[in-house]
């Protein structure tokens, strides 16, 4: 039996540098730190990033095609859960929809993901059965807003433009107009279905605002991530370069809520994905992680850029709502170090980089064709 071997090609190269540098920020935060036994049990969440090479050569065994209809049937099916999910959850259990994650911001994360490529997968022309992909892009927005995440609802238009500009080629002018009607009218409807979501999480935004405004009030959910956010900023220029390491981390966000604000809190991250990451590992590690996300929109862009293969320009198309989705929503809340959230986001650039600029190979190491017969392939 022969050994499989890497799928070594240029974009899986790049990326795979990327997570292996925010890996060893990381590690290199705790050494300098002298926390290194402490940080260890929070090393687990990297091993997903360490295995990017090996799951991407997993993958691309599959043929392209069939793995791109396999994401867009997949997130459909995810859309119409979500929905019967957020539903139950939303109208029967009086909480915001939160899936089974426990935690609304992962669900809509995740949510917006599948409505992003059920949106792709019927603009493409990859799936034929385009009704079905728009009726689980209605579902699944009308789960994210019952989700109650704000920070998501602002991800989800701007990531479905992003998806129109990219299959604006298969339409006319008049078509895209077209389109854009219809968006405008299904988001109209959207919004007045979850019109009772919305005006609650407005209310509770207008409302801590004013009481941080007014009292100095940091107990609310918008009070908190301000003093996080202060904590982290204090924390950075104690050690911008290195870091605290994860440990010291943690134990300088419960001193300050307590010696600042006079609150008993602690949260295993600062509400913002890269300054979580400047706290724990200093700008190395920021910089390690906008790598990521940087070196996997570029392989995104030239793909678009070169190529008209439909499934070459879906796998950019996932590679680039991920980005949009992850970027937007670690604003106000947490980018990578969940266990979830860094799952989704590799299956995303694994899959996304592989069809838009990488080769199939053979189980048994020989090269396959990356495309079909006929279609475009990238010089």
């Amino acid at each position: 039996i022969r050994r499989r071997r890497f799928n070594i090609d240029r974009p899986m190269l790049a990326l795979t540098a990327a997570t292996y540098a925010y890996c060893a920020a990381m590690v290199l935060a705790s050494i300098v730190n002298g926390t290194l036994a402490a940080d260890l049990r929070f090393f687990l969440p990297l091993v997903t990033f360490l295995l990017f090479p090996i799951s991407y050569s997993t993958w691309s065994i599959t043929e392209k095609t069939a793995l791109a209809r396999i994401a867009i049937l997949a997130s459909a099916a995810a859309c119409f859960g979500a929905l019967a999910i957020a539903v139950f959850q939303y109208h029967w259990l009086g909480v915001r929809a939160e899936g089974g994650a426990g935690n609304p911001i992962v669900f809509a994360t995740v949510t917006c993901l599948a409505v992003m490529l059920s949106l792709a997968g019927a603009l493409s022309g990859i799936e034929k059965r385009w009704k079905l992909l728009v009726l689980a892009a209605i579902a699944g927005t009308i789960a994210i807003v019952y989700s109650g995440s704000r920070m998501i609802w602002v991800a989800v238009p701007i990531a479905g433009i992003v998806v129109l500009l990219v299959n604006r080629r298969r339409f006319t002018n008049a078509s895209m107009a077209r389109l854009a009607v219809i968006g405008v009218v299904v988001a109209l409807a959207i919004a007045a279905i979850g019109s009772r979501a919305i005006m609650d999480r407005a209310d509770f935004l207008v409302s801590d605002w004013d009481a941080l405004n007014a009292n100095g009030d940091h107990s609310t959910a918008l009070g908190l991530r301000v003093a996080m956010w202060e904590i982290g900023l204090a924390a950075v220029r104690e050690m911008p370069i290195f870091g605290h390491g994860i440990t010291a981390s943690r134990a300088l966000m419960k001193q300050g809520f307590h010696e600042e604000f006079g609150l008993s809190a602690g949260f295993s991250h600062f509400h913002n994905g890269f300054l979580t990451a400047t706290v724990e590992a200093g700008l190395l590690g920021a910089l390690a992680l906008a790598s990521i996300f940087i070196v996997a929109a570029w392989n995104a862009a030239r793909t678009l850029r070169l190529s008209v293969d439909p499934v070459e320009r879906f796998g950019a198309t996932m590679v680039l709502v991920a980005v949009i989705t992850y970027l937007i929503g670690g604003m106000a809340g947490i980018l990578v170090g969940h266990d979830i959230l860094d799952a989704t986001l590799m299956v995303f650039l694994i899959s996304g980089t592989y069809l838009a600029s990488g080769r199939t190979v053979a189980p048994t190491g020989k090269d396959a064709p990356a495309v079909a017969p006929g279609a475009s392939r990238q010089p």
